[in-house]
């Protein structure tokens, strides 16, 4: 049974990963007979966001509690997770990893990226291991990879792909249902919410992520 591994940044859109893109990630993975194996960052959150009203609160969270929620309580580290543990990595969406994998939501071309988080994607790249990434998330993946000209999709949102390409990425406009594989790397993503409109939407374009990462691991 291949383990592909997926990194969580919190529970929530807007201040951690997208739950719907998570747990249509871990729906794929389960029916394609792949085993995931959850992990997130031990970090606080960059802030917390009442998902009701949409507004900040005064609430401290921490990274790997959060997603802990989604993964059932079946959670590593991220650190403690080398790129030979595992056949492929994804990299849900959601506000989580521009705010607390990374800062890009705040620095976008001169990012920080959270070092345990960079060290499993270049690993897993220099092992030549497939990493999916979704939504937002293929912009984070760009900015670790800035070296190797990653080629990603985000859908079509302008600064967003300007940004991209000032970091050396090539973007290539792809639908909700679609993916993008740059062969290269074997990087796998697609848009989702970056694009919607809805669940029923985005989870075609998932799907076929997932399924083109356990082809290449």
């Amino acid at each position: 049974m291949k383990k592909i591994g997926v990194l969580l940044s919190g529970c929530g859109v807007y201040d951690g990963v997208e739950i719907h893109e998570a747990v249509i990630t871990l729906l794929a993975l389960d029916r394609n007979g792949a085993e995931a194996v959850c992990m997130a960052p031990d970090i606080e959150q960059h802030h917390v966001v009442n998902h009701l009203n949409g507004e900040p609160s005064e609430e401290k969270r921490n990274v790997i509690v959060e997603s802990a929620r989604i993964a059932r309580g079946n959670i590593k580290n991220v650190k403690d997770v080398n790129a030979i543990d595992i056949d492929g990595l994804i990299l849900p969406g959601g506000s989580g990893a521009a705010k607390n994998l990374s800062n890009f939501a705040l620095k976008g071309k001169e990012a920080d990226i959270n070092p345990d988080v960079a060290k499993i994607v270049r690993d897993m790249v220099d092992a030549n291991k497939p990493v999916g990434a979704i939504c937002i998330s293929p912009a984070i993946l760009c900015k670790i990879l800035e070296d190797k000209n990653p080629e990603v999709t985000i859908g079509n949102d302008f600064g967003t792909i300007e940004t991209i390409e000032e970091i050396g990425g090539i973007h290539v406009v792809c639908a909700v249902d679609q993916i993008h594989v740059d062969q290269a790397n074997k990087l796998i993503t697609t848009p989702a919410y970056m694009l919607g409109p809805g669940i029923k939407e985005v989870a075609k374009g998932i799907e076929k992520l997932v399924e083109a990462v356990l082809k290449y691991s």
